[in-house]
């Protein structure tokens, strides 16, 4: 029975700071490569749907922003600017559809959907490698074969409306939009709408009650697929959801994954941080505003007509009113119109003082909600990473004592695959020799039973 061709879109976040290895891979401007299976002989075979040209992935983006294109505005320094999606489907698919040409015609198609999903004015590159031998394929086939993929950097854009402030001097365009800007965002770009379903056909939803919604890397494969069987490429399926490929040992996979939380947490603590900050701002708003209302009511209480010929001190105060014989208090005319306006001015500023302060306790919770927020997700960040660097300090271990056995394979192949017989036969046979021995030989405590009974 043939085996199973899987179709796979993978996604890498790069910043300004961390594009310029991956360029240097995908546009083949190195000397030499640590990847062992490319041959700098077939590179002039590799394709362009999109060539950059002379230019660097952050070279074309500066001149896009310049233009007005995209937006870097808000950003931080090691934002992600870049994404690099690698189109994959396995290296005997496209063998037995005739290899290079059939690639160059399959990944053409993949390029119309790419420009379909992020349009062409923000894709800076699309090459297809047909340089990367591939040498378990060319021992079985007896012919060098290659694994044909394709490499593809975009701008995560999104359409972004910057509206008129409150400060505005035109209160008609307080609030309105004042222009659209093209906000290079990777978090917004991949934001997932899609709310996910169980077995039952029912929505998941979160410990605090939200609604959980599909990983748009997921819904990001079904789309390919989807496109590609709509141009008339059937024959393959749709990678199986956290499969590993065919290219990635299970220590590996283990690292991507956690590299991929490691960037999820990264996002997190970006966004809490972000939140933390505006609502950090906002308080110190609000009390900008408070400082601004107050001196303006004292600005009132001067300007109040009735209050401004009382110029009255506490004492003054308590000493107004006359006690009759019968105990009762009377006021002059101009003593009961200044306790009024005093007590009406006096009510008013109370209500307003009260009115702010709880609009600052109010933000102030608000800050200290994000904050603990932001501290856990900080945490979250440090395990998840000390977790990484444990794993990649084992994997580099592993590999390291991998080396030679890797090199004999690719200098003497046949004798490394003798020697993996040999080792997978003896081990066989050990195995093998433990269950019959536990098998013949008899249960002691049996024995001894036995012994006695014959002794009865």
């Amino acid at each position: 029975m043939p085996k199973t061709d899987f179709s796979c879109v993978r996604v890498k976040q790069y910043g300004a700071s961390s594009i310029g290895a991956s360029e240097r891979h995908n546009e083949r401007k190195n000397d030499t490569y640590s990847n062992i299976n490319v041959d700098p002989e077939r590179i002039p075979y590799n394709v362009h749907f999109k060539d950059p040209g002379d230019r660097t992935y952050m070279e074309i983006l500066t001149e896009m922003e310049e233009k007005g294109m995209v937006s870097r505005r808000g950003l931080r320094p090691d934002a992600t600017l870049f994404d690099e999606l690698v189109f994959d489907v396995n290296t005997m698919y496209f063998d037995r559809h005739g290899g290079y040409e059939y690639a160059k015609q399959f990944y053409e198609e993949a390029y119309h959907f790419l420009k379909k999903k992020f349009g062409s004015d923000y894709i800076l590159s699309a090459v297809m490698h047909a340089d990367e031998i591939n040498k378990a394929a060319t021992d079985e086939l007896g012919v060098p074969t290659y694994h044909y993929h394709m490499h593809a950097v975009v701008v995560p854009v999104v359409d972004k409306e910057i509206c008129w402030s409150k400060r505005c001097k035109n209160p008609e365009l307080r609030g309105t939009v004042k222009e659209v800007i093209h906000q290079i965002s990777h978090s917004k770009k991949w934001a997932s709408t899609e709310p996910m379903i169980n077995d039952r056909g029912e929505p998941v939803f979160r410990s605090n009650g939200k609604p959980k919604y599909r990983p748009s890397y997921s819904i990001l494969q079904d789309e390919f697929i989807d496109h590609m069987r709509d141009a008339g490429y059937r024959d393959f399926e749709r990678g199986a959801l956290g499969s590993t490929s065919e290219h990635l040992t299970s220590l590996q996979y283990q690292i991507q994954k956690d590299s991929e939380r490691l960037s999820e947490i990264n996002e997190e603590k970006y966004l809490s941080e972000q939140e933390y900050f505006l609502i950090s701002d906002d308080v110190d708003l609000k009390k900008q505003e408070l400082n601004t209302l107050t001196k303006d009511l004292e600005r009132e209480k001067a300007a109040y007509e009735p209050i401004a010929a009382v110029n009255k001190t506490r004492a003054d105060v308590d000493a107004m009113g006359k006690k009759s014989l019968t105990g009762k208090i009377s006021l002059s005319p101009e003593e009961y119109s200044d306790l009024k306006a005093l007590a009406v001015t006096g009510v008013d500023s109370r209500a307003q003082i009260e009115s702010l302060k709880s609009r600052v306790i109010e933000t102030e919770n608000e800050a200290t909600r994000y904050r603990a927020k932001y501290y856990s997700a900080s945490n979250a960040l440090d395990k998840l990473q000390e977790k990484f660097d444990q794993l990649q300090e084992k994997f580099d271990q592993l590999q390291e004592k991998c080396k030679p056995f890797l090199q004999a394979l690719e200098q003497f192949p046949s004798i490394a695959k003798m020697l993996i017989t040999k080792v997978q036969e003896l081990s066989l046979q050990r195995e093998v020799s433990r269950e019959s021995k536990s098998i013949t030989q008899p249960n002691t405590r049996e024995v001894r039973h036995h012994s006695r009974d014959m002794e009865l």
